[in-house]
């Protein structure tokens, strides 16, 4: 997308003038989120969640840094550590409360803001480092909350690492060490809750770092749009400010409503309560579960029951599990086709939502019920429909699907009248 049409900065008082000479800050922020930074103008609301997902961000590491302040990362004193923020830190309560849902607030953000690029296309080309820094994006705030959910040293917090980590006892040869060299021992102890507490602590910060190379990458060849046509002229595209600052603004005070309702009013509703019983290594739950943004992982490692030749059912199931999210990364060379949204894609939308999305949702039921009976079998179906999607069904799609025709411009799609290409 060119931006040849833009604003430039132009700084009139004589202190920004002699600011823009020696550190140009300002100039970077104007071209970055300002005036100077133009857009499609075709923008719809699944576009503000980009920046939900920054502003959950910012307050998971506020939140943390405050919560570190009276945290103690011991066995002995975690707990009661926890236990203290709650009951004697002035606003402890709430600030552990708007971290622990801020954390799923952050995930729910997050898979909206994947299913509209899966939707939209915005894996393509010119946007595949955009797509790549996405996943890893994602990879990491998955280990991140993983070892944020073990530092209560609650039930579910002792027993998740125990599960987690035994996932990679798994592996020929090397699992077991691998396993003893990430907890620092045998078994969950205080090595492996020091451990977890310090890259707890400094992932948020790693992934700060990716998202502003993925907000580089995106500059570099522009926003895509809910059509998938390229910028053609300048009536194409709007200044991010204000047309889209403020529509984030909106977007902004309907997520900060909901997030602050649920952190009053609900704040342990998308938790378990056998978090608030302090671990016990000589009593295991009666049902173990993870976080519920991992359910539809979880679902897909028990899906594997019966070994294969010689390779282990459980690490077949790891392998699936991270295979699943793996795959991601290849999805801008899986799918072909040279149509981008999934709104002038009729056969890739009919299996985008009947097929992909009821498979996710029922993967994540299948991962916080109990496995046994029949909750194997819909996580067996759900789990091979998954692959097959990605694997099979859209590099098929790709190839002998008949797409609608696309509009000539974006202009012409928002207003339906034709626009005259302008140099």
């Amino acid at each position: 997308m060119s931006v040849a049409w833009a604003n430039e900065y132009k700084p009139q008082h004589p202190l920004m003038q002699w600011m823009d000479e020696r550190l140009p800050i300002p100039r970077l922020m104007y071209n970055a989120i300002g005036g100077g930074y133009e857009v499609p103008r075709n923008f719809n609301w699944f576009y503000n969640f980009g920046v939900l997902a920054g502003v959950a961000l910012m307050v998971q590491i506020i939140t943390g840094i405050v919560l570190a302040m009276h945290y103690n990362s011991s066995i002995d004193g975690a707990f009661n550590s926890v236990e203290h923020i709650m009951r004697n830190v002035n606003g402890g309560w709430f600030l552990r409360y708007a971290h622990m849902n801020g954390a799923s607030f952050f995930f729910i953000v997050v898979y909206i803001h994947i299913f509209r690029g899966l939707y939209y296309g915005s894996y393509k080309a010119p946007r595949e480092m955009v797509w790549l820094l996405g996943v890893t994006i994602f990879l990491l705030m998955m280990a991140t909350g993983f070892m944020g959910y073990v530092l209560p040293w609650g039930q579910m917090s002792f027993w998740g690492a125990q599960v987690i980590t035994g996932f990679f006892s798994a592996i020929p040869v090397v699992g077991e060490p691998l396993r003893q060299w990430i907890l620092g021992g045998f078994a969950p102890d205080q090595a492996a809750l020091t451990r977890f507490f310090s890259l707890h602590y400094l992932l948020p910060f790693v992934i700060l770092g990716v998202i502003i190379l993925h907000v580089w990458a995106l500059h570099i060849p522009g926003s895509g749009n809910p059509t998938g046509v390229p910028v053609k002229t300048k009536e194409d595209t709007l200044p991010f400010h204000p047309y889209y600052t403020s529509k984030d603004g909106v977007g902004l005070g309907v997520y900060l409503i909901a997030f602050v309702a649920v952190t009053f009013f609900a704040p342990n509703m998308l938790g378990h309560p056998d978090n608030y019983i302090v671990a016990n290594p000589l009593s295991t739950p009666a049902h173990i579960v993870p976080e519920w943004y991992y359910w539809p992982f979880y679902a897909i490692l028990r899906a594997f029951t019966v070994d294969f030749l010689f390779i282990p059912a459980k690490l077949l199931g790891v392998l699936a599990m991270f295979g699943s999210i793996a795959l991601l990364f290849f999805l801008p060379w899986l799918d072909t086709s040279p149509v981008r949204s999934g709104n002038y894609r009729p056969l890739f939308k009919k299996f985008f939502w009947f097929g992909l999305v009821p498979s996710i949702v029922i993967l994540g039921y299948c991962g916080v019920m109990p496995a046994e009976g029949i909750y194997i079998l819909m996580s067996q179906i759900a789990a091979a429909y998954y692959f097959a999607h990605f694997l099979i069904i859209l590099p098929i799609i790709s190839r002998i699907e008949k797409t609608l025709p696309l509009p000539d411009s974006i202009t012409e799609a928002v207003t339906g009248k034709p626009v005259l290409a302008v140099a």
